[in-house]
């Protein structure tokens, strides 16, 4: 996968939760949330519906106040 544009990287932000993104691999992944937005022909498809979840590890809540 061809690494995209510097300059279009750091105008970027997720669309979730607006914090700064970053190029991995064929993803841009979000700083702040973990969001996983796929890069299909070249573009960036920054839409929250296809983003990828960032996978939990044991112990993390997805809620404040979780005591689970």
């Amino acid at each position: 996968m061809a690494q995209l544009d510097r300059r279009l990287l750091e105008i970027l932000a997720c669309p979730a939760c607006h914090a700064d993104v970053r190029q991995e691999g064929d993803r841009i992944v979000c700083d702040g949330c973990g969001r996983r937005y796929p890069i299909r022909d070249g573009l960036p498809i920054m839409l929250v519906d296809e983003a990828e979840l960032p996978v939990q590890t044991h112990g993390e809540s997805t809620e404040e106040g979780d005591q689970s």
